[in-house]
């Protein structure tokens, strides 16, 4: 049996490029592993996923992943992407550090949920950058608003992963587009801090902004250190 996922490189951001690979390990295998669940599962039941338990390095002060997770594993997530009879298949989240070249730490959660159609990821940042110097290093940003919110949309190449599970085995290669909106967490452009949606197809289509957009508004305000000032 082959399953297949895609995940984004996330290689806009010069700030996660040392880290880009180990969020992408986590997502994979924790793709891998509620695809595997679900397959064994989807006869005894038709209920939508729920987040998996993750494991959570991060102090109090930072939000978790599985906070995360809870925000964007909502009911109305398949109408915001356009897919109303659709339902969320896969849902976990993480919150570990990531460790930069010159030593510094920064927490790094964020949860993915996935339906048939499309896939979701949100993240929380702590490295300190304002959205308008993220917009100058991006070669695509728009730059525009969420809920008043300085944001920039982008877009990231995804990576395609095809698993067999029975002989345990990976195959890599050139996904899809996923788009990405960068907001600020404060209604000013102050670097404290910035969450990110990104939306990808698991057929490789161009994800709509409308979409990624609808969804940005719907779930940014109710994460944990959405400040509406």
């Amino acid at each position: 049996m082959t399953d297949g996922l895609n995940a984004p490189e996330e290689g806009g951001r010069p700030v996660l490029q040392a880290i880009t690979a180990v969020v992408l390990v986590a997502a994979v295998m924790g793709g891998l592993w509620a695809q595997h669940k679900l397959v064994r599962h989807k006869d005894a039941s038709s209920a939508p996923a729920s987040c998996s338990n993750p494991t959570n390095h991060l102090p109090a002060r930072y939000v978790s992943g599985a906070r995360l997770c809870t925000v964007l594993n909502r009911p109305d997530l398949p109408a915001l992407l356009g897919t109303p009879r659709e339902k969320i298949e896969t849902a976990g989240g993480s919150g570990g550090w990531i460790t930069l070249a010159g030593g510094t730490k920064i927490a790094a959660p964020e949860a993915t949920v996935s339906l048939k159609t499309y896939s979701v990821k949100l993240s929380a940042s702590y490295d300190d950058m304002p959205v308008s110097e993220a917009g100058d290093l991006l070669n695509d940003a728009r730059r525009t608003t969420v809920l008043g919110h300085p944001a920039v949309v982008y877009s990231s190449p995804t990576i395609s992963f095809k698993f067999n599970l029975a002989g345990g085995k990976a195959d890599t290669g050139p996904g899809g587009t996923a788009r990405c909106v960068l907001v600020s967490k404060h209604g000013k452009d102050d670097g404290k801090g910035t969450f990110e949606l990104a939306i990808w197809r698991q057929d490789d289509v161009y994800p709509d902004d409308t979409a990624l957009l609808r969804v940005a508004e719907q779930v940014l305000q109710t994460v944990p250190g959405w400040s509406e000032r």
